[in-house]
């Protein structure tokens, strides 16, 4: 069985692009289904990542049989379920409702497994973190660099490898994260975080997925975003919309500046709005009960996918 996870074509970025998210599934499967894990292509083991849709089947096409386990919906067109398809759980009710599938199928994100696998040992060492999205890193890495030197927060890049990102996630007491898997993480190592939202490319129907398996609702706190560091966005009525719909939000919570600012220093801005932010904002933290309540959901149909698999050979 060949574990299948979304990598960044190195066309779109040349010398590729490393996300935390992603990464996190040959750290995480292979130590715990490592076994089952080989490069037989005609077996599939879909895992974390938004890969439900209508090009799962075209990506992988020798795969006989595709294993579905806390997958989530999100990006392009929903897909047709196929009779190859074995759904073992995915990433939240809205996922499951997407798909017309039953509610019982919707688990939480497989992230949250890092519950076994990582036990932080070094003491807290920063009051609050920031880590952006990968796009958001790779294309004002400096920027968020210099900014949380100035308000004294650590900044962790999710293009880093995962220890690292694990390690300086552990090490801090409230986490901002613009970066979904830096919410889930933090959220099963039972760290306060913070959801950010630096620009218009993210994608609500994923964290809203996932909050609701965790029983929270997503508010995301907008920033100001570095423009001039990212590449344009797609033109078009449907990319123009969400764009205005982001600057509204951002506008509309941003109270202690005016529209002028837009054009002033937005390092400084930015710093503003992050230090205000840690300082004002209650952080986010799923029930204890509820957590564990789902890690264990996880094993229980992860140990029934390997025992068909032991008992298929």
């Amino acid at each position: 069985m060949k574990l299948f996870y979304y990598q960044y074509s190195p066309k779109r970025f040349p010398g590729g692009l490393n996300n935390f998210g992603d990464d996190l599934n040959p750290w995480l499967w292979k130590q715990l289904i490592p076994n089952l894990l080989n490069d037989d292509e005609s077996t599939a083991f879909v895992g974390i990542g938004t890969l439900l849709n209508n090009l799962l089947s075209k990506r992988l096409p020798n795969a006989r049989r595709i294993i579905i386990f806390s997958t989530g919906v999100g990006y392009e067109e929903l897909p047709k379920l196929q009779d190859s398809w074995t759904i073992y759980c995915v990433r939240g009710p809205l996922s499951a409702k997407a798909l017309g599938i039953s509610p019982k199928l919707a688990v939480t994100d497989g992230a949250v497994l890092v519950r076994r696998l990582f036990h932080p040992t070094s003491q807290k060492i920063h009051q609050f973190a920031v880590m952006p999205h990968a796009k958001s890193a790779r294309y004002g890495g400096q920027a968020w660099h210099q900014i949380c030197e100035q308000i004294g927060f650590k900044y962790i890049d999710p293009r880093l490898p995962v220890e690292q990102v694990l390690s300086a996630i552990s090490q801090t007491n409230i986490l901002l994260t613009e970066a979904m898997h830096g919410a889930i993480v933090a959220d099963a190592l039972r760290i306060p975080w913070v959801p950010i939202c630096t620009n218009q490319t993210i994608l609500a129907f994923k964290w809203q997925d996932w909050c609701l398996s965790v029983g929270l609702k997503y508010q995301p706190q907008y920033i100001m975003p570095l423009w001039d560091l990212y590449p344009r966005t797609a033109r078009g009525i449907r990319s123009s919309i969400r764009y205005a719909h982001f600057c509204f939000n951002w506008l509309k919570q941003d109270q202690l500046h005016s529209v002028k600012t837009l054009w002033g220093d937005k390092q400084q801005l930015i710093a503003t709005q992050l230090f205000r932010i840690a300082q004002t904002t209650s952080p986010y933290l799923s029930n204890d009960h509820r957590i564990e309540q789902l890690t264990t959901e996880l094993e229980e149909r992860l140990d029934k996918l390997k025992s068909r698999m032991n008992y298929q050979g």
